[in-house]
């Protein structure tokens, strides 16, 4: 659990300052609303997650917040400007569910989409991108794994060679769907150790996360999510009991023994 200290919210933070703010967020598949009047602003330099039912709009909150899907009202800024002037800022994991693991690419190739912008239109890799690549993986502890197809590897490794894709960009914000999911306890440590690098960097992390159990113990922040946003605050203050029951209803069994009252 934070210590009282890291509890305290500070002053609103300036929009020009927020690597990621909504406002008014509205999103649609049809005639279903997926999210509704979502209102965050994320805080810079923090870990926040994003929890929340099944059915409760986190990964569309992402997908939009990235313009993957269009959103019927609001707006999404990126340190105070339109995402479309600041998304060269932002590296994005999905969830390993949305990818196909049959396209036969090597590790390293993967890594090295990462370096787009580096590359130019032209694509050609060169020594230098290799060790950057190699770097990121290495990073993740994926390194002995360069040569390998990418659908080879268990779904622990697939998550990290992602996350090394992602730290390829050199981003200042990253967005996360679910990074956790279904990976095996080593791999869970090497991801959350990463992040907690990234943030000691400067760096700003939000993820969909899905173990209530451990959102005190690693992130600061957190969004409650179902539809409309519950609540967002410090995890001390905001993670406790009587939000959680809000957001979960009747599918939450149990009083959670890491939240507040």
């Amino acid at each position: 659990m934070l210590d009282a200290t890291q509890a305290i919210d500070p002053e609103p933070v300036d929009l020009a300052d927020s690597p990621l703010a909504l406002r008014g967020l509205t999103v649609a598949y049809g005639d279903s609303p997926a999210i509704e009047a979502v209102d965050a602003t994320f805080q810079p330099g923090q870990m926040t997650a994003i929890i929340g039912p099944n059915g409760a709009g986190k990964s569309t909150l992402l997908k939009s917040a990235l313009g993957i899907v269009r959103p019927v009202s609001g707006r999404v800024t990126c340190w105070g400007r339109p995402l479309s002037r600041q998304r060269y800022r932002i590296a994005y994991v999905p969830q390993r569910a949305s990818v196909d693991w049959d396209f036969p690419t090597r590790v390293l190739d993967v890594v090295l989409m990462g370096l787009y912008r580096q590359l130019g239109l032209l694509g050609r890799v060169r020594a230098r991108h290799r060790d950057a690549a190699m770097a990121c993986l290495s990073r993740v502890g994926m390194e002995g794994f360069a040569t390998r197809q990418i659908g080879q590897l268990s779904g622990g490794q697939q998550q990290r060679v992602f996350l090394a894709r992602a730290l390829a960009q050199g981003a200042d914000l990253y967005l996360l769907d679910e990074p956790l999911a279904g990976v095996d306890a080593a791999t869970e440590k090497a991801i959350i150790d990463v992040l907690k690098s990234l943030k000691s960097e400067g760096r700003s992390i939000v993820a969909v996360h899905h173990d209530l159990s451990t959102v005190s113990t690693y992130f600061e922040r957190v969004l409650l999510l179902n539809r409309h946003q519950i609540a967002e605050g410090p995890v001390l203050t905001t993670f406790t009991n009587a939000n959680l029951h809000i957001t979960y209803g009747g599918r939450l069994a149990a009083t959670l023994p890491g939240a507040g009252s």
